[in-house]
């Protein structure tokens, strides 16, 4: 209270304004500062580079290179969509137990903060939901993916598929014979 009090009498709520914008206005500038000087070292290496650099263009440094092997064939060759999508999958599960033990961390605090009686029972419900959701989530993506063959690694095609063995449920109905009369058939 004397601490307001002292405010209001040495020029009231504008001071104290003044000085939180005031350090905002510092904050947006250091931030600006820190952007420019991030673009001017990158471009500043990338042209210093490109300024010291020898430039002797040979067949041989224009050759696609296969890690010390001799290539064989074009270089633009089709690639196998089940590579990238296992990587994907691994980069998916990797960043959600990062994710997981982040929240495992900060639960635990919160379980500590709740036991203490600082927060209410309702702040942790709501973190243990939202990770249910979000591992809900992944879990169904998980599941499409299996679901659908995506993650076997050698996939049937379809050729093969309809040359498969399918187990009979029942016997076929044959079509109905054609109707004879005396002069053919109808």
């Amino acid at each position: 209270m004397a601490h307001s009090n002292a405010i209001l009498a040495e020029g009231g709520t504008g001071l104290v304004q003044g000085t939180v914008l005031a350090q905002g206005t510092d904050l947006v500038q250091g931030l600006v500062v820190f952007l420019i000087a991030g673009l001017a070292m990158v471009l500043g290496a990338l042209v210093f580079g490109r300024l010291l650099r020898p430039s002797l263009p040979t067949g041989a440094k224009q050759e696609a290179y296969e890690c010390g092997e001799v290539t064989i064939g074009p270089s633009w060759v089709q690639f196998d969509l089940r590579f990238y999508v296992v990587a994907l999958v691994f980069l998916v599960f990797d960043v959600e137990v990062a994710l997981f033990y982040l929240w495992a961390v900060v639960f635990g605090d919160l379980k500590r903060q709740v036991t203490e009686g600082l927060l209410s029972q309702d702040v942790l419900m709501v973190a243990m939901w939202d990770m249910l959701f979000f591992f809900g989530v992944v879990v169904v993506g998980f599941l499409y993916l299996w679901r659908f063959g995506y993650l076997d690694w050698v996939r049937a095609t379809t050729a093969n598929r309809a040359t498969e063995a399918r187990p009979v449920i029942c016997a076929p109905i044959p079509p109905p014979e054609p109707k004879r009369t005396s002069t053919g058939t109808v």
